[in-house]
């Protein structure tokens, strides 16, 4: 396991210095990781910093639930305030009048405390995640598995694609990133050192250079070296400039040229802090770009965490990852009954 160690304090900092790309060695698969008492440790970690950071958008509901429940009868008073306050909280119409209608049905004219409201709360928020919560892998019979990964400006596609080729080469996969945001000469750097730090080949070309032509050189490449994963950057672009929805598009049927099936998963990273927006960038870029899963970063930058609900609710993507903080280890996979109770404040 020092090889593994060394890998790790490469990729997540440390005293050892990045190893050249082209000789960093694919790291041991996680003994410790498969360890169950250290996995359930991992998770219990996770779990108690989701919480912390879902804590803006859990103690806005909190206390509004508090406020209304207090020594109070579950009157249709009650339920429209309950219902206005899971609207506020970006949990959508749907699910809110869920909620509401279990309550009623359960509890009307009743007295009820806020922990058996959160209870619902959380049951009802499970139900709607449980479904869209899926693990991302990759297709071994795909080689390589294409991952295109696309979102608008500041949701994350770079630093997240950092963290997803280390997660991957942890597991003994290899790795071909390409630096498809050829806008940002920044960009390009920051997934040049994340290649350096994962040992995975980065693809690049000058800042400014044609993007669909980038990745299907990418491609070939990673296709000649027998790459596990293809991992494709693309430039942060605003969901209503069609010009570069345009090009987007025309990145996809450029690397089917080489590849029909590609890209086999289209991974779009979210921004939890713009709230409500989210749901017309999921629309829109579903409908171009063809998304297949979603990545939600920032959750513990906003008291908005509930529009995941929302999402998961309207379209039912696939939710792979959630993000919660810089560290690697902030990118985890997403549990549906995790969030559910750290978003309703149960402990």
């Amino acid at each position: 396991m020092a090889e593994g160690k060394g890998f790790f304090r490469r990729v997540f900092g440390g005293a050892e210095a990045p190893a050249e790309t082209t000789e960093t060695p694919v790291p041991e698969k996680l003994e410790a990781a498969a360890q169950p008492a250290e996995a359930e440790a991992s998770r219990a970690s996770f779990f108690t910093r989701l919480k912390q950071g879902l804590s803006r958008s859990s103690s806005a509901l909190s206390e509004s639930i508090t406020s209304i429940f207090t020594k109070r009868k579950l009157d249709e008073a009650a339920l429209e305030d309950l219902e206005d306050v899971l609207i506020r909280a970006d949990l959508g119409v749907e699910t809110a009048g869920r909620i509401v209608e279990r309550l009623r049905e359960g509890r009307y004219d009743k007295e009820i405390g806020e922990d058996e409201v959160k209870a619902v709360l959380a049951s009802e928020i499970e139900t709607v995640l449980s479904p869209v919560a899926r693990p991302f892998a990759l297709d071994p019979a795909l080689k390589p598995h294409v991952v295109l990964v696309v979102g608008v400006n500041g949701t994350g596609k770079t630093t997240t694609i950092g963290k997803l080729a280390a997660k991957l080469r942890a597991e003994g996969k290899t790795v071909t990133l390409a630096a498809g945001d050829t806008f940002r000469a920044a960009a390009i750097e920051q997934l040049k050192i994340w290649g350096e730090r994962t040992g995975s080949p980065v693809i690049a070309r000058e800042p400014g250079a044609d993007a669909a032509g980038l990745a299907f050189d990418a491609l070939k490449a990673a296709k000649e070296s027998g790459a596990d994963a293809l991992i494709i950057d693309t430039a942060g672009r605003l969901q209503n400039k069609a010009e570069l929805m345009a090009e987007l598009e025309k990145v996809i049927r450029v690397i089917r040229k080489l590849d029909p099936t590609a890209p086999h998963t289209v991974l779009m990273t979210l921004d939890a802090t713009t709230g409500q927006n989210a749901l017309n960038q999921v629309e829109i870029f579903g409908r171009q770009a063809g998304v297949t899963g979603l990545a939600m970063t920032k959750l513990d930058g906003t008291a908005r965490g509930g529009i995941l609900v929302a999402i998961a609710a309207k379209y039912g993507l696939p939710v792979h990852f959630i993000g919660i903080g810089e560290g690697i280890d902030d990118l985890q996979p997403f549990a549906a009954d995790e969030f559910a109770r750290s978003l309703a404040g149960l402990a």
